[in-house]
């Protein structure tokens, strides 16, 4: 509990309450050489590691703030800005005790369980990393993970705070070893403009179109979340496919895209009769 309470003191770059120019033994950032071949630095590799109960993972508070670290091997996609901390944390613990090595593939998550693994993605160039989130932060407002500075090299975000999209590999993807992603397939669904409305499909529909199955829409994410842990427990397969979209202030669940109305059709109806999942037909164009 010592190294816990350290670690969210002063375990991520980003934890500091701010109040005045930090001084340069400080300041964070690169060390003055770095060893070469970074970018050559394979990712994490997902094991099952167990979920400790308790430890890194009890509801904490940090700069006035309370977080409650999710529960269990969730189903977690989410997307938000990144940002990495370095040489003033290297050798320092992390929250899970584990010393914090900036050249290694880790990463910082204020509520993903300890230890978990990740696929972060960089939609403005394509990269993608996979880290061991075994850290708490970022702690500032909009930020949704810290990398260490080789991830943050390899998906050159080190620049600066930059958009990501983070996907957390489930045990039951590590066990069935399909926590890989064919080359292509999107990590997350791109969402509808803002206030551009969805068009509900009918059988007569026209066929030309990309296919979305919607399962539910809820004011509050935790609820979307839920409803994606029960689907994806019901059919893994449909895991990679199903994304939260927030449009409107609401979160719907939705699975897709097919690549025909036949195809959507057909999955809506074995989750029908198999798990009793309900869901409409959206078409976008």
């Amino acid at each position: 509990m010592l190294l816990l309470a350290l670690a969210l003191l002063t375990g991520c770059a980003t934890r500091s309450g701010g109040g005045g120019t930090p001084t340069s033994s400080e300041r964070d950032g690169p060390e003055r050489k770095p060893p070469p071949n970074l970018a050559g630095v394979p990712d994490a590799v997902p094991r099952l590691d167990p979920i400790r109960i308790g430890g890194p993972n009890k509801p904490y508070e940090v700069l006035g703030e309370r977080y409650e670290p999710l529960k269990g091997d969730v189903v977690y996609a989410e997307k938000g800005l990144a940002s990495w901390y370095g040489k003033k944390f290297h050798g320092r613990p992390t929250a899970s005790g584990e010393v914090y090595n900036m050249y290694a593939m880790t990463a910082a998550h204020a509520t993903l369980p300890i230890p978990s693994y990740a696929r972060v993605r960089n939609p403005r160039n394509g990269r993608e990393v996979i880290v061991r989130i075994n850290d708490r932060g970022p702690f500032h407002k909009g930020r949704l993970i810290d990398l260490s500075y080789t991830a943050a090299l390899k998906l050159d975000v080190l620049h600066g705070v930059s958009p990501v999209e983070v996907r957390r590999i489930t045990h039951a993807e590590i066990r069935a070893g399909n926590w890989g992603r064919p080359d292509g397939e999107p990590l997350f669904a791109p969402d509808t403009p803002p206030g551009a409305p969805l068009r509900e499909t009918t059988p007569g529909a026209a066929e030309a179109g990309i296919y979305w199955l919607q399962f539910g829409s809820f004011t509050r994410l935790d609820g979307a979340e839920g409803l994606r842990q029960r689907v994806a427990e019901a059919d893994l397969g449909l895991l990679p496919l199903l994304t939260i979209v927030r449009e409107a202030g609401r979160h719907h669940l939705r699975a897709g895209p097919f690549p025909s109305l036949e195809e959507a059709r057909a999955t809506a109806a074995r989750l029908r009769a198999e798990g009793g999942f309900d869901s409409s037909l959206v078409e976008r164009r």
